[in-house]
């Protein structure tokens, strides 16, 4: 990356190119075609695994975990597996920009995590920021029976909140110092064990194109995972996290014009609520930062 970037600049690149990568997941995931979701999260992993372990071995780095730090990795690996698979399922059913949205939830939650584990305080607008932002999410899943896809837009929710657990556990494992590429292969790894007995009993046959579309997806999430990694590497989350949300304006591009998707008017209006509290979010913490400083 350019030398004459500034750090916050790198790392808003970094966080775009992140975007840009699960949405590209996201898509080929979907163009997979009707797969089980468990062996679609197996390939994702288990190429990510690969593309982690390589990065492990080019830097010389070792594989052991940091003292203190596995029963983190085992959390954050396990929370992770469970937002991964709601998150699938959710894409098989519901549009590609309904679904991103819903994993959006996850920096919400990782607020909530970090206050009840991490013991850091979450303040009264936050709080009322994490409450109009899950009202948002309602207006998506749109909780009645009338929902055909009440159940996918439950588990994307789900998963999105998975996702935030897992942050927490990924925040942690970093203020221990621990290895990135390290967390990002254990994660990897683990996702991949987990759900590999499932293929052994229910494997499903699948054509050339599906091995080609869940290897790109396997590569997207690699990068994905990585350009992230760097992205909060450059710069707090404070100042860029906000950007993180140009995944849904890609999902949305890709959805209409790969499968069609257009959401209904209460999507539109869950959107809406949920970037506005990431909006104001960021504002809010860069000026309370800015107040410490002076």
């Amino acid at each position: 990356m350019g030398k004459n970037l500034n750090a916050k600049t790198r790392g808003v690149i970094c966080i775009v190119l992140s975007a840009v990568c699960f949405t590209g997941m996201n898509t080929f995931v979907r163009l997979a075609g009707d797969l089980p979701t468990f062996q679609k999260v197996f390939f994702r992993n288990f190429v990510a695994m690969f593309f982690a372990l390589f990065a492990l071995l080019k830097a010389g780095d070792g594989f052991k975990p940091k003292k203190g730090c596995f029963k983190y990795h085992i959390m954050r690996s396990a929370i992770g597996l469970g937002g991964v698979i709601g998150n699938f399922y959710a894409l098989d059913k519901i549009d590609l920009s309904d679904a991103s949205m819903l994993n959006k939830m996850s920096p919400f939650f990782a607020l909530v995590f970090s206050a009840i584990f991490l013991k850091e305080k979450v303040k009264p607008k936050q709080a009322a920021a994490i409450f109009i932002a899950f009202i948002g999410a309602l207006f998506i899943i749109k909780p009645t029976f009338k929902n055909e896809n009440l159940l996918a837009s439950t588990l994307g929710f789900i998963g999105g909140m998975c996702a935030g657990g897992a942050y927490t556990c990924v925040r942690k494992l970093g203020n221990m110092g621990e290895n990135s590429k390290l967390t990002v292969f254990i994660f990897s790894a683990f996702s991949s064990l987990v759900t590999a007995p499932y293929l052994i009993f229910n494997y499903h046959y699948m054509e050339l194109w599906q091995w080609g579309a869940l290897l790109l997806a396997g590569l997207c999430a690699a990068g994905g995972q990585f350009t992230i990694t760097a992205a909060y590497t450059y710069a707090p989350s404070r100042e860029i996290s906000v950007y993180d949300y140009s995944q849904v304006v890609f999902a949305a591009i890709t959805g209409f014009f790969v499968f069609g998707d257009v959401p209904d008017i209460w999507s539109f209006v869950g959107y809406f609520i949920i970037c506005a509290m990431a909006v104001w979010m960021f504002i809010y913490n860069n000026k309370g930062e800015n107040k410490i400083r002076a």
